[in-house]
């Protein structure tokens, strides 16, 4: 849910009146509160709900309907609205589509109890018995549940994360051991980017419960995420060889198999799953991604497409095409995404995958005024679901140049580990860092990783474990030089893993460019790369993809210029109090004089010129970035000026970029 669902409510004694007059059956009453509430704020989430409920209640059925319409459109995942749906299809009669709202409800919010019960009676109505049992014995499971965690996981579940947050933490201070109370914090943690309190949670739970299925994938996804691909691998192997016959742990397996390089092993677990369940659209999508991972173009584009022929409203399959960057979607397919964009029943992600799709379909027909309308459509569907402000960036930036001042730097001058290995890429994604990291991967003396999480990480735990007060950046005032150098042994150290022996290595996650300050004082001698692309070109790109996390900053014209801006103005900070520091390589100099720009890079990195960086796209490594197939062709200027046919609908960037 959009950002609003924390601030503080304005309307919040109206709407409590209105629940007040829903429970006394005041429906019309309670219509009318919510109607005033909704003539200030017309998208106002909790209004819209109360609206719907009373009047579905008063059998004005249209009323309700159209209410739930524009709260899908405000709160596209709001699992009580799409359980409200439910409702009003089971009192219109329509027993097949509210079985459908109840099963996407609980998909978006596990513990809507009245959802699971409904599904339970429908299914005994169609003579289910076992569905009907497994609904039945999840609306048991939430029953028993504390009502604090009941709470705790619908607040979870609506993006009031903070609100969740609190209460969780002083329900697991008088219950200390309660693992459904860990399990929801950990989620919490995750969700907030606080991994390492989330890994400790979910291991300590594991400890307690080792038989609990859903706690031990929690713990691998959050391992995953912390890129301890090992130890994800390890993990998922355990709950495997619990049941070896069980698709869901062959597909966990086989997902772990593929983070740690054993190719062989994930594709025969993903043929394993698809033997036990042929056509299963998720497993056929997975091994699409390995495939690509690794090269096999041809074999991707193969599994992507079984995916959405086994199942046409398969979103992911659709966009995973396109974000190939090289496939034209057929007449037919983008016939097939246009049909399943007209159900009003799509599911959530699908639309959004169908819309960037359809997007870079229209592209490539050179029709970008419908290419723009799905690219907008898809951006606006995931701005209602962020939490994004610009202002709270802006802000969050600016503390970067208030607070690392040249006196912090002399403060601390020769503090930190010593260890020249990284060399850190950063920037704004889609700016050309995953062709930097090719270039210089192709290198004998460097490692190519991946986007490494530590100094994120690192980050957040500087922010302190209380979320909502962060004392970062600040708190560098307060270490020590000792702290300093641990900080830096311990990013070396937890970053082996992903090396290959070489004396250097890449670490390429783009938003460090906010952590340069941290870098500098824990590994003076790193080496930092600004990777820069022209202003439009580089917004417009990341407008145009669809991120798996992280830039929520893409999904608005505005927002993205906006950050692009900042980006700009704290870059100059750091170049200004760390003068030398950083390399900045601008993506059009390389595509006109790649050897030269070759060599300055290697020059500031320390190691001698070899050919193998120019001929880049021969190098075989694993790329998981959206440019994966793009640094596998040699060096080329397509996405030159690609933003220029779509100018006209392009004012907010172009006024946010002004500066």
């Amino acid at each position: 849910m959009a950002a609003t669902a924390e601030s503080d409510d304005a309307h919040k004694d109206a709407l409590d009146t209105a629940r007040k007059q829903l429970k006394a059956r005041q429906f019309a009453e309670a219509m009318a509160t919510a109607e005033r509430v909704l003539s200030a704020s017309p998208d106002h989430v909790d209004a819209l709900y109360i609206a719907a409920v009373a009047a579905r209640y008063a059998g004005d059925y249209d009323k309700a309907q159209a209410c739930l319409l524009h709260l899908q459109q405000a709160a596209p995942e709001y699992g009580r609205a799409v359980q409200e749906q439910g409702h009003l299809a089971r009192d219109r009669g329509e027993s097949e589509t509210a079985l459908a709202h109840y099963r996407r409800a609980v998909r978006l919010n596990p513990a809507l109890q009245a959802s699971w019960m409904a599904q339970a009676k429908l299914l005994d109505d169609k003579g289910q018995a076992v569905e009907a049992g497994h609904a039945r014995k999840q609306a048991e499971r939430i029953a028993q549940l504390p009502r604090e965690l009941v709470a705790v996981t619908n607040w979870i579940y609506e993006g009031k994360i903070l609100k969740a947050e609190k209460l969780c933490r002083y329900f697991l201070q008088q219950n200390p051991h309660h693992i459904e109370a860990m399990r929801l914090l950990a989620e919490i943690g995750s969700r907030l980017g606080v991994l390492d309190d989330a890994e400790f949670l979910l291991e300590s739970a594991v400890t307690f419960a080792p038989g609990d299925t859903r706690l031990r994938l929690d713990y691998i996804e959050v391992l995953r995420k912390r890129q301890k691909f090992a130890q994800a691998r390890d993990e998922a192997e355990k709950l495997y060889r619990t049941n070896p016959e069980n698709p869901l742990f062959m597909s966990h397996l086989a997902i772990e198999s593929m983070q740690t390089g054993d190719y062989d092993r994930a594709f025969a677990l993903f043929d394993a799953v698809l033997q036990k369940l042929p056509g299963d659209p998720a497993t056929l999508t997975s091994k699409g991604h390995a495939l690509k991972t690794m090269g096999q173009q041809d074999k991707a584009v193969a599994s992507y497409r079984a995916a959405f022929t086994a199942r046409p409203d398969h979103g992911d399959a659709f966009y995973a095409l396109a974000n190939l960057k090289t496939y034209r979607f057929t007449d037919d397919e983008l016939a097939a995404m246009e049909v399943q964009l007209r159900r009003p029943d799509l599911a959530f992600m699908d639309r959004v995958h169908m819309s960037f799709a359809l997007a870079k379909a229209y592209e490539d027909r050179h029709d970008y005024e419908r290419s723009f309308h799905h690219y907008e459509e898809g951006n606006r569907l995931k701005r209602a679901q962020t939490r994004y402000d610009a202002d709270d960036m802006s802000a969050e930036l600016q503390k970067q140049i208030d607070i690392c001042t040249p006196a912090l730097f002399a403060q601390h001058e020769g503090a930190g580990d010593p260890a020249p290995d990284p060399i850190f890429i950063l920037g704004l994604p889609r700016a050309g860092s995953t062709l930097l990291e090719q270039i210089l991967a192709s290198h004998s003396q460097i490692d190519g990783t991946m986007e490494l999480p530590d100094i994120l990480a690192l980050a957040h735990r500087l922010r302190g474990r209380k979320a909502g007060a962060s004392r970062y950046p600040e708190v560098l005032h307060d270490v020590t030089d000792e702290q300093f150098a641990q900080m830096g042994r311990a990013y070396i150290e937890n970053t082996r893993i992903h090396r290959q022996g070489a004396p250097f290595f890449i670490d390429k996650m783009p938003n460090n460019f906010r952590h340069i300050g941290l870098i500098h004082l824990i590994l003076p001698n790193a080496k930092i790369i600004d990777a820069r692309r022209a202003p439009m070109d580089c917004c417009f790109s990341g407008f145009k993809q669809l991120f798996a996390e992280g830039q929520e900053f893409t999904y608005g014209l505005h927002e993205v210029g906006r950050y692009y801006a900042d980006y700009v103005r704290l870059m100059d900070h750091w170049d200004a109090v760390l003068p030398g520091k950083v390399l900045r390589v601008q993506h059009e100099d390389v595509l006109d004089n790649l050897e030269g720009q070759t060599r300055r890079m290697l020059d500031f990195i320390g190691v001698s010129f070899e050919e193998n960086c120019l001929d880049f796209h021969r190098t075989e490594r694993a790329v998981r970035t959206a440019s994966s197939e793009q640094v596998r062709r040699p060096i080329n200027r397509s996405g030159v000026g690609a933003w220029k046919p779509y100018e006209p609908w392009l004012g907010p960037l172009r006024d946010a970029l002004a500066s």
